[in-house]
């Protein structure tokens, strides 16, 4: 598509990117600015970002860590962040509502699957919600069953992409 491309975020991405999230997630499982500028300060490696003609429209971030499982302690520090880390945990996928089903959050995650390869991690771990499962299965992920996650009150699923 003309006038798509995707790019790693920036700490001058920060209002953007948390204006997205709060149009895509209910509030208590949003994360906020504090979360955002965390991970744009110490890992915007594992920050990607879909934009159409300069306009940011979808995006996933995480980080990588030798920890195998996702806990809610990742999303706001960064004492299991790890450069170098086996596993890429993402914390969130989000398109904006108005580009919804237009196979941009299926383009990133290809990009991502794809630099996470390059990079000879293990493989990405991410939680969902039980509607999302057929979706992430669609690039390999498998459901490991519900996580022990408690973020925002919501039951979440752990789903695992391996590479080895």
């Amino acid at each position: 598509m003309q006038g798509l491309n995707i790019r790693k975020a920036g700490i001058s991405d920060l209002d953007t990117v948390t204006e997205l999230e709060r149009s895509c997630f209910p509030v208590p499982e949003a994360a906020g600015r504090k979360a955002f500028e965390l991970r744009l300060q110490n890992y915007p490696e594992c920050f990607w970002l879909l934009e159409i003609d300069g306009q940011i429209i979808s995006m996933i971030n995480g980080m990588t860590t030798d920890v195998k499982e996702l806990c809610d302690e990742m999303y706001s520090g960064t004492d299991m962040y790890a450069a170098d880390g086996k596993w890429l945990m993402l914390f969130g996928v989000a398109t904006a509502p108005a580009y919804r089903k237009s196979s941009f959050a299926s383009k990133l995650m290809e990009r991502v699957i794809e630099d996470t390869k390059k990079h000879g991690r293990w493989g990405i771990v991410l939680t969902c919600k039980e509607e999302l499962i057929p979706f992430y299965s669609r690039f390999g992920f498998v459901s490991e069953g519900i996580s022990s996650s408690e973020h925002g009150g919501v039951k979440w699923y752990q789903m695992r992409l391996r590479f080895e």
